[in-house]
């Protein structure tokens, strides 16, 4: 059995209570005030490193952090890596906290993850730090990808996107939703959004709900407009957005939600501290979906190179503060 700590820390309070003292701010913390664009353009959190992209709820706690904000840059690294390629945390930096399950077998035990030949297992949360490239002296600068390097970050890679989704997309009106009825997606016309790339976010954003389908990812789509399931799902279509908008380099996301969904979340996250948890896991898995359709970054997810993990399980005992 795994050694207990004597006051374990509680990740799933820890978290939840972050996003919910953002949201009681007023703003949803994972809307930035700034033009990304300004500042590299935007990218999905990865290690320093590996190169690897982080997932599931690292999206949400490295990708609102203001360091990653400011600087456009998406790289982070463990306290280990740094020193073993010679660069140094800066003195006094303080960490992030990045999480991962670590998949436990104990014989008998309640079975909340599945079964193996010898035995039942069930995740368990766990933790590491990590810092900033801002807060790494000798880390070399960031370069964004280029389109040649990354292909789906091409000016026409949602609509490369979509045509290979098969999804009905249906155009006119002032207004942009899915359809579960008639499984479709409608959008105003382009010329009614501020630019293209805001034009693209909503499009994804629909798309997010399309996955959701019982003939796709089958995620419970049944409420009603006001419900706390309804909300929830919007939550997960905003931060799977973000996913795509993100991973495609689009700078402009334009969200669709506004300040009425922030009392539905805080109620949902209030009322169970390892929901947003959940919510981070159906957006990955609904930005996972979304985006396999396009060539090139299936390709990639199938190289044999490829890694979505990003984790650096071992550092768990990495202090939140640099040493002197």
């Amino acid at each position: 059995m795994p050694k207990q700590e004597k006051n374990p820390r509680d990740h799933y309070q820890e978290v939840t209570q972050q996003v919910i003292e953002a949201l009681e701010a007023g703003t949803p913390p994972w809307r930035q005030p700034w033009d990304s664009g300004k500042a590299g353009g935007p990218s999905m959190p990865q290690n320093a490193v590996t190169g690897a992209g982080y997932r599931g709820i690292n999206v949400l706690t490295l990708g609102i952090n203001r360091a990653a904000f400011m600087t456009g840059d998406p790289r982070w690294a463990t306290y280990k890596q740094a020193q073993e390629r010679g660069w140094q945390v800066k003195q006094g930096s303080r960490g992030v906290t990045g999480y991962f399950y670590k998949r436990i077998e104990v014989e008998g035990a309640k079975n909340e993850g599945g079964t193996t030949g010898e035995g039942k297992w069930f995740p368990m949360l766990r933790s590491f730090t990590l810092f900033h490239a801002s807060q790494i002296d000798g880390i070399p600068d960031y370069l964004p990808p280029t389109v040649e390097e990354a292909p789906w970050r091409a000016p026409n890679a949602v609509e490369t996107l979509f045509a290979k989704s098969g999804a009905e997309i249906r155009i006119g009106g002032p207004r942009a939703f899915y359809s579960t009825v008639t499984d479709h997606i409608q959008m105003p016309p382009a010329v009614a959004f501020h630019s293209p790339a805001a034009w693209s976010s909503v499009q994804i954003h629909e798309g997010i709900h399309w996955s959701g389908s019982k003939r796709r990812l089958n995620r419970d789509m049944s409420g009603r407009f006001g419900s706390k399931s309804y909300a929830r799902e919007e939550l997960v279509a905003e931060l799977g957005q973000l996913n795509v908008c993100s991973t495609l380099g689009i700078a402009d996301c334009d969200f669709v939600n506004g300040a009425a969904y922030l009392s539905h979340w805080l109620e949902i996250l209030r009322e169970d501290k390892r929901e947003i948890f959940r919510v981070a896991a159906d957006a990955q898995r609904a930005a996972d979906f979304l985006l396999a359709f396009h060539p090139d970054y299936a390709a990639r997810l199938n190289s044999p190179a490829a890694s979505t993990e990003g984790e650096a399980p071992g550092e768990t005992e990495t202090p939140l503060k640099a040493a002197a």
